[in-house]
């Protein structure tokens, strides 16, 4: 990987992740063109970027955050350990290119889905039974934003 300025991580992580588009959704995956979830598009993203991945990840069912120990958000914890926290709510922030964008159903319950924001009012991701499309932020999803954050720069 070429030296970059931080700023164009974001610009980078968009145009990884457009790479993606029409990938089958499969629950665990991590291989464009095969399959992924959300959170296999991000490491996916992550690996085009940076290389290896920064850590192992367990298995996991598709309803494990329902099932997280209480006061757990195992998404938002890594994502703490290898992304940049934005300050501030969630509902207040405007996504920018490139931001990592976790997003929970419920108050009581930890994040459960991912996205890559494009900075244009969409975001990129991996959906149950559907393939990575870049959709609309709408304010659906908005309502739904449980944290958001920056890729950090390359080494």
């Amino acid at each position: 990987m070429s030296a970059s300025l931080p700023n164009d991580v974001g610009a980078r992580a968009v145009a990884e992740a457009r790479l993606w588009l029409g990938t089958p959704y499969r629950h665990q995956g991590s291989l464009r063109g095969v399959g992924c979830d959300c959170l296999g598009l991000l490491r996916g993203v992550w690996r085009g970027l940076y290389g290896a991945e920064p850590e192992a990840l367990p298995p996991y069912t598709a309803t494990w955050a329902e099932s997280a120990p209480v006061g757990r958000d195992p998404l938002a914890e890594a994502a703490v350990r290898h992304l940049v926290r934005l300050t501030g709510p969630p509902a207040s922030h405007e996504p920018e290119a490139g931001d990592v964008l976790l997003f929970a159903f419920r108050r009581h319950l930890p994040a459960r889905h991912c996205a890559i924001a494009t900075g244009d009012g969409t975001m990129i991701h991996a959906h149950d039974r559907a393939e990575v499309a870049e959709v609309a932020l709408t304010p659906w999803w908005r309502r739904h934003l449980a944290g958001a954050f920056r890729l950090p720069p390359p080494p």
